[in-house]
């Protein structure tokens, strides 16, 4: 059955970074048909194998909303630089740990017990991480570590506060 998970997840990583909205109105998807695809196709390979060798879920927009909405337990991390990026905007209720763009193989142990610090004590908590877009490699990064630290229930949402934005889903701001 774990094995039909993985496949759902990405098969979801392949729409996802592909840009097929699933669920869009066919006359969307017919009007991208044929444009870009080998960019497409080169970050939903990427999207696709970061997340089996990450050992981690995916999570669509809607999907991630609806948790909010619901009010569902879990800590929301945004990998983005502070001042750049989640000072002027992030998902609501999220918190901010930067991570590079490219894999990050090593982490300091000073930053290992700030991270650890930030997710908390409870390894079985729902843990969403994201980045910029699908091309971004740092909710991948956020996604990794969170596992290598020994939490279980880590979430990578890959269409990221761009995504979020185009959904015309509420942000948040550093003054907020």
């Amino acid at each position: 059955m774990k094995q039909f998970a993985k496949f759902g997840a990405l098969a979801g990583a392949l729409a996802l970074a592909a840009g097929i909205h699933l669920g869009a109105p066919a006359t969307a998807a017919a009007i991208d048909w044929g444009r870009k695809e080998l960019a497409n196709e080169q970050v939903a390979v990427k999207v696709a194998r970061e997340t089996v060798r990450g050992g981690y879920e995916l999570v669509l927009t809607d999907e991630l909303k609806g948790w909010i909405d619901a009010k569902k337990t879990m800590i929301v991390v945004d990998t983005m630089p502070k001042r750049d990026s989640y000072d002027k905007q992030h998902i609501p209720g999220a918190v901010q740990f930067e991570f590079p763009i490219e894999e990050m193989k090593e982490m300091s142990a000073e930053q290992q017990a700030a991270y650890r610090k930030l997710l908390g004590a409870d390894r079985s908590r729902l843990i969403v991480v994201y980045c910029g877009f699908p091309k971004c490699g740092r909710s991948h990064n956020g996604a990794v570590w969170a596992k290598q630290l020994g939490y279980t229930n880590v979430v990578r949402y890959v269409g990221g506060i761009k995504a979020w934005d185009e959904a015309d889903y509420p942000v948040a701001k550093a003054s907020e």
